[in-house]
């Protein structure tokens, strides 16, 4: 059973489509497509692939004229699939100028996400800013307020570093850095409300690249502001890194009951799945016991005891199919998603972590016995020998699952 999560503190709940965000929801698992966007198969295609992944919001980027045109075919598209993720529409510099170009898109959209450092300058800021959340009233629609890092309001900095200068007790440079990141986002969604926009469509972020900074930066939000909040690193990194990155960040912030929805923003490797960063935001939530999105394979590293690579294949293999599984099973299982499969490698350990799964197979180690004993819920139920036990254990899950999570069970 997972573990109570942290008490959420109280927040606002925004309405992101169907999707509820804040105020005590489950935090959401958000990704963003890298088409481009005026390419509407290619578009509809990755948003599909993600939403199938388990992604709740979509964020396409709106950069020009001909993706604005775009999107409306992109969410009819979607919908021919069956395919209902809410879509968030990422602007930056020209967005008040898409959204008066394409009123379409302004309603395709289920939220927009606007980043006042680049929204202008000066008067023309103001007016373009306010163009764009009349919009959001106008159609009825969220928006997040995203600030970030490397692209934050000049002007604000440049009037913070004035008054940072004649204080008794300035701040150093990343105490202000971290301080014009948090007053653009409060300010901003100040201006918002007195623009007309509700306080319950206001979604903030305050993106950065660095751990300790992303933490510093959250907790004092999550003090100074009670909207939902969006978690994640601006650019992680590739690979090992960008997920190490962003689970210990993400991961610190809700354990304090901090955060909303999380995006774990990997660079991709050269043709790789974009669909990856949607798997490591929701098995980042599983292992934390936050959410439950499908079943987890529990197995061991393998040491000198396990010199077969049968058990990391089994392990493998299992995992891949009750994950592949799941559109299917979570409408004919409910409640699938929490089951937890043991593939052990070896007698140390492997008996009694498959005692602790729902269903658990220790196969033999270097030296060991040529038999696997399948455990079922906490009890030994066979064992399994020869050349089929890879498919035999398949088996025995699928029967289990039938049986537990049946709607005749």
């Amino acid at each position: 059973m997972p573990i109570a999560a942290p008490k959420r503190r109280a927040t606002r709940r925004v309405m992101v489509g169907s999707i509820p965000v804040g105020g005590g929801a489950p935090v959401v698992v958000q990704s963003m497509t890298n088409t481009d966007t005026a390419d509407i198969a290619a578009t509809v295609r990755q948003v599909a692939e993600l939403a199938r992944a388990g992604s709740e919001l979509v964020r396409i980027t709106v950069n020009t004229s001909e993706a604005a045109a775009a999107v409306p075919h992109i969410r009819d598209g979607l919908l021919r699939q069956g395919v209902q993720v809410p879509l968030v529409g990422d602007f930056h510099f020209n967005g008040h100028r898409l959204l008066q170009e394409h009123p379409a898109c302004a309603e395709a959209l289920d939220k927009y996400r606007i980043n006042p450092g680049n929204v202008g300058a000066g008067r023309r800021r103001d007016e373009q800013f306010g163009f764009m959340i009349e919009t959001a009233c106008r159609y009825g629609r969220p928006v997040r307020i995203g600030v970030n890092w490397g692209s934050l309001d000049q002007e604000l900095m440049a009037r913070l570093m004035d008054e940072n200068g004649r204080s008794a007790q300035p701040l150093a440079a990343d105490e202000l850095m971290r301080e014009a990141l948090i007053s653009s986002a409060i300010d901003s969604a100040a201006k918002a409300v007195e623009i007309g926009l509700p306080a319950e469509r206001i979604i903030l972020s305050c993106k950065v690249s660095g751990v300790q900074d992303l933490i510093r930066v959250y907790r004092e939000l999550a003090g100074r502001s009670d909207h939902p909040l969006h978690l994640g690193l601006t650019e992680a990194g590739m690979g090992s890194k960008g997920i190490v990155a962003s689970s210990v960040a993400i991961g610190v912030l809700l354990q304090e009951g901090i955060g909303d929805t999380i995006r774990i923003s990997l660079t991709p490797e050269p043709g790789g799945d974009r669909s990856r960063e949607v798997v490591v935001a929701q098995e980042l939530l599983q292992t934390m016991g936050l959410r439950a999105f499908a079943p987890l394979v529990t197995a061991c590293p393998g040491c000198g005891r396990t010199t077969s690579t049968y058990f990391q294949e089994l392990a493998d293999r299992i995992q891949s199919f009750l994950r592949n599984s799941m559109p299917e099973w979570r409408e004919r299982y409910p409640g699938v998603e929490a089951l937890n499969v043991a593939v052990m490698g070896c007698v140390v350990n492997g008996p009694g972590e498959s005692k602790l799964a729902d269903i658990g197979i220790s196969l033999p180690g270097s030296g060991e016995r040529p038999v696997a004993p399948v455990y079922i819920d906490g009890e030994r139920a066979q064992t399994l020998k020869g050349e089929r036990i890879a498919e035999e254990f398949q088996a025995l899950v699928v029967e289990y699952v039938e049986r537990k999570y049946g709607r005749h069970a």
